[in-house]
Protein backbone atom coordinates (compact mmCIF):
# COMPACT_ATOMS: atom_id res chain seq x y z
CA UNK A 1 0.00 0.00 0.00
CA UNK A 2 0.93 2.97 -0.80
CA UNK A 3 2.61 5.88 2.14
CA UNK A 4 1.02 9.21 3.05
CA UNK A 5 3.05 12.14 1.48
CA UNK A 6 2.41 15.68 1.45
CA UNK A 7 1.53 17.66 -1.60
CA UNK A 8 4.41 20.23 -2.32
CA UNK A 9 3.69 22.12 -5.53
CA UNK A 10 0.90 24.94 -6.40
CA UNK A 11 -2.81 23.31 -7.44
CA UNK A 12 -4.33 26.30 -9.43
CA UNK A 13 -7.49 25.20 -9.38
CA UNK A 14 -7.60 25.49 -5.46
CA UNK A 15 -7.14 29.36 -5.86
CA UNK A 16 -11.08 29.43 -6.07
CA UNK A 17 -11.34 28.63 -2.32
CA UNK A 18 -11.59 30.74 0.11
CA UNK A 19 -7.91 29.90 1.36
CA UNK A 20 -5.36 27.67 -0.47
CA UNK A 21 -5.28 24.83 1.94
CA UNK A 22 -2.12 25.20 4.52
CA UNK A 23 -1.61 21.11 4.05
CA UNK A 24 -2.59 18.87 1.32
CA UNK A 25 -1.48 15.10 1.69
CA UNK A 26 -1.99 12.13 -0.76
CA UNK A 27 -1.41 8.50 -1.76
CA UNK A 28 -1.37 7.30 -5.15
CA UNK A 29 -0.75 9.46 -8.59
CA UNK A 30 -0.57 13.21 -8.95
CA UNK A 31 -0.45 13.36 -12.66
CA UNK A 32 -4.50 12.71 -12.24
CA UNK A 33 -4.30 16.90 -11.40
CA UNK A 34 -3.03 17.83 -14.25
CA UNK A 35 -6.16 16.02 -16.16
CA UNK A 36 -9.07 18.32 -17.27
CA UNK A 37 -11.85 17.33 -14.29
CA UNK A 38 -15.34 17.16 -13.19
CA UNK A 39 -16.75 16.57 -9.72
CA UNK A 40 -19.77 14.49 -9.60
CA UNK A 41 -21.43 14.70 -6.11
CA UNK A 42 -24.90 13.88 -4.73
CA UNK A 43 -27.34 11.85 -2.06
CA UNK A 44 -25.68 8.58 -0.38
CA UNK A 45 -29.34 7.21 -0.61
CA UNK A 46 -29.70 8.24 -4.91
CA UNK A 47 -32.88 6.48 -6.09
CA UNK A 48 -32.58 3.93 -9.11
CA UNK A 49 -33.00 6.04 -11.56
CA UNK A 50 -30.01 8.23 -10.13
CA UNK A 51 -27.82 5.84 -9.50
CA UNK A 52 -27.86 3.88 -13.34
CA UNK A 53 -27.59 7.63 -14.86
CA UNK A 54 -24.94 8.82 -12.36
CA UNK A 55 -22.95 5.69 -13.26
CA UNK A 56 -23.47 6.10 -17.31
CA UNK A 57 -22.30 9.83 -16.91
CA UNK A 58 -19.37 9.07 -14.87
CA UNK A 59 -18.08 6.00 -16.97
CA UNK A 60 -19.00 8.30 -20.27
CA UNK A 61 -16.98 10.99 -19.03
CA UNK A 62 -13.94 9.05 -18.27
CA UNK A 63 -13.82 7.28 -21.69
CA UNK A 64 -14.08 10.78 -22.85
CA UNK A 65 -10.60 11.57 -21.05
CA UNK A 66 -12.36 13.42 -18.07
CA UNK A 67 -10.70 12.78 -14.31
CA UNK A 68 -13.99 12.29 -11.85
CA UNK A 69 -13.64 13.88 -8.59
CA UNK A 70 -16.07 13.02 -5.63
CA UNK A 71 -15.71 12.72 -2.14
CA UNK A 72 -15.81 8.73 -1.54
CA UNK A 73 -19.22 8.78 0.41
CA UNK A 74 -21.83 5.71 0.02
CA UNK A 75 -24.27 6.42 -2.16
CA UNK A 76 -23.66 8.78 -5.33
CA UNK A 77 -20.07 9.55 -4.62
CA UNK A 78 -19.27 5.45 -5.19
CA UNK A 79 -20.78 4.97 -7.29
CA UNK A 80 -19.43 8.08 -9.58
CA UNK A 81 -15.47 6.72 -8.47
CA UNK A 82 -16.22 3.06 -9.58
CA UNK A 83 -17.45 3.97 -12.75
CA UNK A 84 -14.84 6.11 -13.69
CA UNK A 85 -12.24 3.20 -12.69
CA UNK A 86 -9.82 3.68 -10.09
CA UNK A 87 -7.15 4.97 -12.68
CA UNK A 88 -8.95 8.18 -13.47
CA UNK A 89 -10.47 8.92 -10.66
CA UNK A 90 -9.50 11.70 -7.52
CA UNK A 91 -10.77 11.04 -4.13
CA UNK A 92 -11.01 14.06 -1.23
CA UNK A 93 -10.80 11.99 2.05
CA UNK A 94 -12.43 13.55 5.39
CA UNK A 95 -10.00 11.85 7.78
CA UNK A 96 -6.13 11.35 7.06
CA UNK A 97 -5.34 8.68 4.85
CA UNK A 98 -4.15 5.81 7.01
CA UNK A 99 -8.26 5.81 7.56
CA UNK A 100 -10.49 4.41 5.48
CA UNK A 101 -13.61 6.47 5.48
CA UNK A 102 -16.64 4.72 5.23
CA UNK A 103 -15.43 1.42 6.33
CA UNK A 104 -18.02 -0.24 3.50
CA UNK A 105 -15.70 1.70 1.07
CA UNK A 106 -12.33 0.25 2.26
CA UNK A 107 -11.57 -1.86 -0.90
CA UNK A 108 -12.69 0.73 -3.09
CA UNK A 109 -10.39 3.39 -1.19
CA UNK A 110 -7.53 1.21 -1.12
CA UNK A 111 -7.99 0.67 -5.26
CA UNK A 112 -8.02 4.46 -6.17
CA UNK A 113 -4.97 4.57 -3.44
CA UNK A 114 -2.95 1.85 -5.83
CA UNK A 115 -4.10 3.70 -9.41
CA UNK A 116 -5.70 6.90 -8.78
CA UNK A 117 -5.26 9.08 -6.01
CA UNK A 118 -6.74 10.16 -2.66
CA UNK A 119 -6.00 13.61 -1.18
CA UNK A 120 -6.74 15.09 2.42
CA UNK A 121 -6.41 18.31 4.26
CA UNK A 122 -6.13 15.87 7.10
CA UNK A 123 -2.88 14.46 8.16
CA UNK A 124 -2.61 10.41 9.15
CA UNK A 125 -4.43 9.26 12.35
CA UNK A 126 -7.13 12.66 11.83
CA UNK A 127 -10.85 10.64 12.57
CA UNK A 128 -13.86 12.26 10.92
CA UNK A 129 -15.42 14.86 12.50
CA UNK A 130 -18.56 16.80 11.59
CA UNK A 131 -16.77 19.81 9.86
CA UNK A 132 -14.09 18.25 8.00
CA UNK A 133 -16.63 17.11 5.92
CA UNK A 134 -17.18 20.63 5.01
CA UNK A 135 -13.87 21.04 4.56
CA UNK A 136 -13.49 17.94 2.17
CA UNK A 137 -16.95 18.98 0.34
CA UNK A 138 -14.87 22.54 -0.50
CA UNK A 139 -12.01 21.03 -1.94
CA UNK A 140 -13.81 18.56 -4.23
CA UNK A 141 -15.26 21.58 -5.85
CA UNK A 142 -12.22 23.51 -6.21
CA UNK A 143 -10.92 20.63 -8.02
CA UNK A 144 -13.75 19.99 -10.88
CA UNK A 145 -13.90 22.86 -13.79
CA UNK A 146 -17.53 21.90 -13.03
CA UNK A 147 -19.90 20.44 -10.45
CA UNK A 148 -22.63 17.57 -11.29
CA UNK A 149 -25.14 16.97 -8.66
CA UNK A 150 -27.13 14.10 -9.71
CA UNK A 151 -29.44 13.85 -6.33
CA UNK A 152 -29.79 15.33 -3.56
CA UNK A 153 -32.57 16.25 -0.90
CA UNK A 154 -33.70 19.68 0.65
CA UNK A 155 -31.50 20.78 3.53
CA UNK A 156 -28.88 17.97 2.46
CA UNK A 157 -25.06 17.35 2.86
CA UNK A 158 -24.83 17.94 -0.95
CA UNK A 159 -26.08 21.38 -0.71
CA UNK A 160 -22.83 22.59 0.99
CA UNK A 161 -21.25 22.02 -2.19
CA UNK A 162 -23.64 23.56 -4.34
CA UNK A 163 -22.91 26.67 -1.56
CA UNK A 164 -19.30 26.40 -2.78
CA UNK A 165 -19.71 26.02 -6.18
CA UNK A 166 -21.87 29.37 -6.59
CA UNK A 167 -19.32 31.10 -4.02
CA UNK A 168 -16.42 29.84 -6.70
CA UNK A 169 -18.35 30.86 -10.01
CA UNK A 170 -18.35 27.03 -10.90
CA UNK A 171 -21.11 25.74 -13.55
CA UNK A 172 -23.27 23.41 -11.96
CA UNK A 173 -25.44 20.57 -13.52
CA UNK A 174 -28.06 18.35 -12.37
CA UNK A 175 -30.08 15.59 -13.90
CA UNK A 176 -33.78 16.35 -14.51
CA UNK A 177 -35.98 14.50 -12.02
CA UNK A 178 -39.48 13.92 -11.81
CA UNK A 179 -41.66 16.10 -9.56
CA UNK A 180 -40.99 15.07 -5.50
CA UNK A 181 -37.59 13.47 -6.30
CA UNK A 182 -34.22 15.10 -5.63
CA UNK A 183 -35.87 18.40 -4.54
CA UNK A 184 -33.12 20.37 -3.77
CA UNK A 185 -31.75 19.69 -7.52
CA UNK A 186 -35.51 20.67 -9.07
CA UNK A 187 -35.25 23.41 -6.65
CA UNK A 188 -31.86 24.45 -8.19
CA UNK A 189 -33.31 24.88 -11.57
CA UNK A 190 -36.21 26.58 -10.78
CA UNK A 191 -34.13 28.93 -9.09
CA UNK A 192 -31.72 29.01 -12.40
CA UNK A 193 -28.59 28.07 -10.45
CA UNK A 194 -27.77 25.25 -12.45
CA UNK A 195 -28.35 23.83 -15.57
CA UNK A 196 -30.12 20.58 -16.55
CA UNK A 197 -28.82 17.52 -18.41
CA UNK A 198 -30.94 15.92 -20.31
CA UNK A 199 -28.85 13.74 -22.73
CA UNK A 200 -26.05 12.25 -21.58
CA UNK A 201 -24.09 11.72 -24.71
CA UNK A 202 -24.86 15.29 -25.84
CA UNK A 203 -23.15 16.90 -22.26
CA UNK A 204 -20.31 14.59 -22.80
CA UNK A 205 -19.34 15.32 -26.27
CA UNK A 206 -19.19 19.08 -25.14
CA UNK A 207 -16.06 18.02 -22.88
CA UNK A 208 -14.56 15.52 -25.14
CA UNK A 209 -11.10 14.89 -25.14
CA UNK A 210 -9.83 13.93 -28.87
CA UNK A 211 -6.88 12.47 -27.15
CA UNK A 212 -8.57 10.19 -25.00
CA UNK A 213 -8.98 7.11 -27.63
CA UNK A 214 -5.34 6.98 -28.41
CA UNK A 215 -4.32 7.30 -24.92
CA UNK A 216 -6.83 4.43 -24.34
CA UNK A 217 -6.02 2.41 -27.20
CA UNK A 218 -2.26 2.63 -26.65
CA UNK A 219 -2.21 -0.38 -24.19
CA UNK A 220 1.31 0.53 -23.32
CA UNK A 221 1.26 3.70 -22.30
CA UNK A 222 -1.47 2.51 -19.87
CA UNK A 223 0.69 0.02 -18.55
CA UNK A 224 2.94 2.98 -17.93
CA UNK A 225 0.65 4.79 -15.83
CA UNK A 226 1.54 1.50 -12.96
CA UNK A 227 5.22 2.98 -12.82
CA UNK A 228 6.81 -0.76 -13.86
CA UNK A 229 10.50 -0.78 -13.81
CA UNK A 230 12.54 -0.53 -16.82
CA UNK A 231 13.37 -4.09 -17.22
CA UNK A 232 9.55 -5.05 -16.44
CA UNK A 233 8.51 -3.32 -19.60
CA UNK A 234 11.30 -3.86 -21.65
CA UNK A 235 10.27 -7.68 -21.44
CA UNK A 236 6.45 -6.88 -22.33
CA UNK A 237 6.75 -4.70 -24.62
CA UNK A 238 10.41 -4.43 -26.23
CA UNK A 239 9.82 -2.08 -29.39
CA UNK A 240 7.74 0.49 -27.76
CA UNK A 241 10.04 1.33 -24.37
CA UNK A 242 12.56 3.15 -26.86
CA UNK A 243 9.79 4.30 -29.02
CA UNK A 244 8.23 6.04 -26.46
CA UNK A 245 11.27 7.23 -24.86
CA UNK A 246 12.82 8.85 -27.97
CA UNK A 247 8.87 10.74 -28.66
CA UNK A 248 8.97 11.80 -24.89
CA UNK A 249 5.74 10.33 -24.03
CA UNK A 250 7.67 8.05 -20.85
CA UNK A 251 10.55 9.17 -18.97
CA UNK A 252 12.99 6.64 -17.09
CA UNK A 253 14.20 7.72 -13.59
CA UNK A 254 16.10 5.75 -11.09
CA UNK A 255 14.92 2.34 -13.38
CA UNK A 256 11.57 2.74 -12.96
CA UNK A 257 9.38 4.57 -15.87
CA UNK A 258 6.79 7.18 -15.57
CA UNK A 259 4.12 8.47 -17.94
CA UNK A 260 4.45 11.87 -19.27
Amino acid sequence: MKKTQGIDFHIQELDSMKKYPQALYYRGDTSLLKRRKISIVGSRKPNQYARHKTQELAQKLSNAGICIVSGGAIGVDAIAHKAAKASNTIMVAATGLDKHYPAINSKLIEDIQNAGLVMSQFKDTSPSTRYNFVIRNELVVALGDILIVTYADLNSGTMRSVEFALAQGKEIYVLAHRIGESEATNKLLSEAKAKPIYDIDEFVSAFYDKNADLEKSDEFLEYCKSNPTYDEALAKFPSRVFEAELSGEIEVKNGKISRL
